[in-house]
């Protein structure tokens, strides 16, 4: 759960520094294809969150 975690973080930073146009044509593409999370980001970052805290609760030490 933790690897889902980090992409998850990873997509909302690429999100995020596409809708500030800061990564060329590849920004373009990401937001015409997914356009909800160039606008809020925070979706994405929230579903990170969201996991990594799941992978805290169900891990097993």
């Amino acid at each position: 759960m933790y690897y889902v975690a980090a992409a998850l973080l990873v997509l909302s930073g690429l999100f995020y520094s596409a809708s500030h146009h800061e990564i060329g044509s590849f920004g373009v593409s990401m937001c015409s294809y997914g356009s909800a999370f160039c606008e809020n980001p925070l979706i994405v970052f929230s579903g990170a969150a969201l996991a990594a805290a799941w992978g805290m609760f169900v891990s097993i030490k």
